[in-house]
């Protein structure tokens, strides 16, 4: 029998727009916002109330993000969060959130606006995602949903040809319907589930001074491509009321997309 996970039902028909929030403003931060601002259209044009989405990262637009992230030579010097939702929100009309700082390392430093429904990692270090699961598993989520309650976090990571995404949710378990055609999975595994990061050596190098240079540690599309295919899981969620998969494995070096089932 086939395994799959249906939405938290609170997300199917919410009395406000879906909050999400966006951690990273880089090459993979730069282009999900994209994704989900065409993924806000499409679903008010279907009757659903949409996303309001917050976007955090502290740095500035350099000459060597110009190119593989979507910044223009305009743009240098610019806050990068505030740069990409001031494009997007003028755009398309909306009134998407900006914030030009890291988002808060320990739950005694968050306010009820730094929570959100949907949490999108987009960083390139290995603590700020153990220090965001920290943060979402000692939200205390009771069966009464608002705008605060964290229910999925999905996490992009990459190296420079090779990445995945990882689809997990933040209650124990979200409710399930009965099924008599699927197996239902009512608890899916975070990032930190996935890899024992607590093990991994961090090496930040810093950043790049070229575009030359930004390339040899991550190669042109590797964060597109990313962002899309992640970004299409949020889609079926949302479009169908379920997943099958939850994550993939990406490889540009062999064009292999390999998908984590349910």
């Amino acid at each position: 029998m086939k395994r799959v996970h249906y939405i938290d039902n609170y997300l199917i028909n919410p009395q406000h727009p879906v909050t999400v929030n966006v951690i990273g403003a880089g090459g993979t931060g730069s282009q999900v916002l994209t994704c989900l601002a065409r993924f806000d259209t499409a679903l008010r044009g279907l009757g659903h109330p949409g996303l309001f989405v917050t976007l955090y990262d502290p740095d500035t637009v350099t000459e060597a993000n110009i190119g593989r992230q979507l910044f223009s030579p305009s743009d240098i010097g610019l806050n990068k969060a505030q740069c990409l939702v001031t494009r997007i929100n003028n755009f398309f009309g909306n009134d998407w959130k900006a914030v030009p700082d890291i988002y808060p390392a320990m739950l005694k430093n968050a306010r009820r606006d730094n929570l959100a429904n949907i949490t999108i990692t987009c960083t390139d270090n290995i603590r700020s995602r153990l220090d965001m699961w920290n943060i979402l598993k000692a939200v205390p989520v009771s069966e009464y949903r608002s705008y605060e309650t964290p229910l999925y976090w999905m996490d992009f990571g990459n190296t420079q040809t090779a990445g995945q995404v990882v689809l997990g949710t933040v209650p124990k378990k979200i409710k399930q319907p009965v099924s008599r055609l699927y197996e239902t999975v009512g608890s899916l595994k975070v990032i930190t589930r996935f890899v024992k990061y607590a093990r991994v050596k961090e090496n930040d190098s810093g950043p790049s001074c070229s575009l030359a240079e930004a390339l040899e540690k991550q190669d042109l599309f590797i964060n597109s491509t990313l962002a899309q295919l992640g970004c299409n899981i949020l889609w079926k969620m949302f479009r169908h009321g379920m997943i099958e998969h939850h994550g993939l494995y990406l490889n540009l070096e062999t064009m292999k997309v390999n998908p984590i089932p349910i």
